[in-house]
């Protein structure tokens, strides 16, 4: 296939593709071509190198998770609902994948931090900015709950509690990857609820995954 008017989009999501299951410097510019059904002479008329489009993935999957986390985390309910129903989607994401591929794919973003750290600083920081601008949104949320009397007035800054939800969503995606198990997000709602303060006999009965599990 030629030069397509949707060439660009195909590499996009064949490398998307890939990148779900193997790691990035062992996909070749020819294996991504081939999945996306592009030529591989076109290649470079959309993109300058891999790393190019490695950067366009990065930034076409924050598009689309960053609006769902925006929608979700200024949503005008409690914020003990914006994030059960944001860990919702996570385990919903991981279950979809491992229904479509038979594998647990975990977080793009994750993934490529874990493998590029020390090998490519563009990507790493734009990878780093994602990461802050999810904390952003986590930190907004929890900071009006605060104001409103939904979360307990504590010494621990909001930016610090919003890196441990963060860093503990990242870290129960990859360990729902290694045991290629949606199930182990069911530890993240009890546990959040605990770093914030507010873990009662309603929070330790509800996990994100409920009705999900069975079936990052």
């Amino acid at each position: 296939m030629g030069r397509t008017s949707d060439g660009r989009e195909r590499l996009l999501a064949g490398a998307a593709r890939l990148l779900g299951q193997r790691p990035y410097n062992a996909i070749g510019v020819a294996e991504i071509c081939a999945a996306a059904g592009v030529h591989k002479g076109s290649f470079y008329y959309y993109f300058d190198s891999k790393q190019a489009l490695a950067l366009a993935v990065i930034d076409a999957h924050w598009e689309v998770q960053g609006a769902q986390w925006t929608e979700i985390l200024n949503a005008p309910v409690g914020v003990r609902e914006r994030l059960h129903n944001l860990f919702t989607l996570t385990a919903e994401v991981q279950t979809d994948s491992l229904r479509e591929t038979g594998a647990i794919t975990g977080c793009l973003f994750g993934n490529l931090a874990l493998e590029m750290r020390g090998q490519d600083d563009e990507i790493r920081d734009r990878l780093q900015e994602i990461f802050e601008q999810q904390l952003d949104l986590v930190e907004a949320a929890l900071l009006e709950a605060t104001a409103a009397g939904e979360l307990p007035v504590t010494l621990v800054p909001a930016r610090d509690s919003a890196r441990a939800l963060v860093a503990q969503l990242e870290g129960l995606v990859l360990f729902a990857k290694v045991f290629n198990d949606p199930a182990q997000l069911d530890r993240l709602w009890m546990t959040s609820m605990n770093i914030l303060g507010t873990i009662d006999a309603s929070s330790m009965t509800s996990a994100p995954t409920d009705g999900v599990s069975a079936s990052h």
